[in-house]
């Protein structure tokens, strides 16, 4: 027996369209997409609006390959879509053009059936197995859910995956059958082609969350707590080095979009990623750096390593790698550190002393003793079957002393989620931390502390005040580097941000 979970509307460029997701009695829920039928008549004008739109468009690569061009280009579509079926069909009410145009700029300038999955914010994962069975798409509540959409044929998923590759100069085809790409709006796409895929053609696509996620969001939802949260802030005030490590979609790069805007706005940061998902308060000087495939002559290639070297020559404070994956990386992210750059990166590993040893022994392989450069590791954990993240272990690299024979680090762990409790507790003081800032400010133990009280009672006034805009965040916490006393003032008094 069919049981309706939830309903609710998206919006495609203009088309609204119904999702309902339903238990019918399969092993899985199925995520249907309900749109109005469009008659073969109304079918036929389409075609010839499209036939009248391509004469219409003077599109460069250029214009294709920049967001914003694009997305100018995308609303002169819309607004020649609209004025051409409204030639056609003078006598359709609005929502009835609306959707018309939504079918034709989905269909030109997008992936056709796709477009609306694509718009839903509650969705994570869209993914096409083949024309053989249907979409499938990765919900925030609701896990894994098979989709109503079919794509018509393997050549339809090859045409899709070439025009998604041509937008990043990307290629596939059957001598190169696998790609990463990206799409205009940054979502993550893979793609492979049969017979590599035994199946059929394959994409697969991570969405890019439209509103990047800050730390009060994080408090929120209880991803972490306000201890950890200040925690952090403290560190990257002070300029400590932070790894963010944990399994494939448990938010590392999210938590580290989280912490960025922690630094101070008079600071240089360069990014660099495979593909941009970092996205910082407006106030801050950032320059964000991606790689880049090689061509099919196998030129102008310019990988993570490469933009490693070169940043360090763009006079940074702080150097943010979206992943250490390889020797070479970490030895010169590592070198950075030593050489007075504060670094944040990610890593896959499940705990503290799963990224010592991922960092000590291949691929990877550094030295241990490089490690000592490393000052906190953050846990990130995704629960599948209960659909939340939480930041699971909290813990710092605490340099062996010079008497043991060789040099090396002892994993601290500070911080862990206790799951049947789904709370995160204290484990131990910091040690090293608090003596590094000490260190390098004179501050004493006693004055650290009630920095991180000050710091607590900020988040908890940004949590209840509902400062969730990463822009917005970023100005409350620019405006504390620059008048501490503003911002106390609103925080001691309870009163609304303006």
């Amino acid at each position: 027996m069919k049981k309706k979970l939830e309903s609710y509307k998206v919006n495609a460029s203009g088309l609204i369209a119904d999702v309902i997701i339903s238990d019918t009695g399969e092993f899985v829920p199925v995520y249907e997409i309900k749109i109005p039928e469009v008659g073969v008549a109304t079918k036929n004008i389409l075609s010839q609006v499209k036939s009248e739109l391509i004469k219409l468009s003077k599109v460069r690569m250029k214009e294709v390959l920049d967001p914003r061009i694009f997305e100018k280009m995308k609303q002169e579509f819309l607004t020649n879509a609209e004025k051409k079926i409204k030639e056609y069909l003078p006598d359709l009410k609005p929502d009835e053009v609306k959707l018309l145009v939504g079918l034709v700029v989905n269909e030109m300038l997008g992936l056709g059936d796709i477009e609306v999955p694509l718009s839903d914010e509650e969705l994570e994962e869209i993914v096409i197995n083949g024309s053989a069975e249907p979409v499938w798409v990765y919900h925030r509540r609701y896990g894994w859910l098979k989709t109503n959409i079919f794509l018509p044929s393997e050549e339809n998923i090859l045409d899709y995956a070439n025009m998604i590759g041509r937008r990043v100069g990307r290629q596939i085809n059957i001598l190169n059958p696998l790609m990463d790409a990206h799409l205009i709006t940054g979502d993550r796409v893979n793609a492979t082609l049969f017979p590599i895929s035994t199946k059929g053609n394959t994409i697969t696509i991570r969405k890019f969350a439209r509103k990047p996620w800050t730390i009060t969001d994080f408090i929120t939802l209880n991803t972490l707590n306000n201890e950890i949260a200040a925690l952090l802030w403290l560190c990257i005030q002070y300029e400590l080095n932070v790894l963010i490590s944990g399994g494939t979609g448990s938010g590392k790069t999210s938590t580290l979009n989280t912490i960025l805007p922690f630094i101070q706005p008079n600071q240089r940061i360069v990014s660099i990623e495979d593909t941009r998902e970092l996205s910082l308060p407006k106030y801050q000087h950032w320059v964000p750096l991606t790689t880049r495939e090689p061509n099919p002559e196998g030129k102008g290639e310019v990988s993570m390593l490469d933009l490693m070297i070169n940043a360090l020559r763009m006079r940074p404070d702080r150097i943010v790698v979206g992943e250490i994956r390889r020797q070479r990386e970490a030895e010169v992210l590592f070198e950075a550190m030593h050489t007075g750059h504060s670094v944040y990166s990610t890593l896959h590993a499940d705990s503290a002393e799963q990224v010592k040893r991922r960092l000590i022994t291949p691929p990877i392989n550094i030295p241990e003793p490089l490690l000592e450069s490393l000052h906190l590791i953050i846990i990130q954990y995704r629960h599948r079957r209960l659909g939340i993240r939480r930041t699971i272990e909290v813990a710092e690299v605490m340099p062996v002393g010079e008497s043991r024979a060789e040099t090396g680090v002892d994993i601290r762990l500070l911080y862990r989620w206790r799951p049947r409790e789904d709370k995160i507790v204290k484990e131990k003081d910091s040690m090293r931390v608090f003596s590094e800032i000490a260190l390098l400010t004179g501050l004493t133990q006693k004055e650290l502390e009630e920095d991180l009280s000050e710091k607590k009672r900020i988040l908890a006034w940004m949590v209840d005040n509902k400062i969730n805009d990463v822009h917005k965040v970023g100005e409350v916490i620019a405006k504390y580097y620059k008048n501490k006393s503003e911002i106390l003032d609103y925080v001691e008094k309870n009163k609304p941000y303006e």
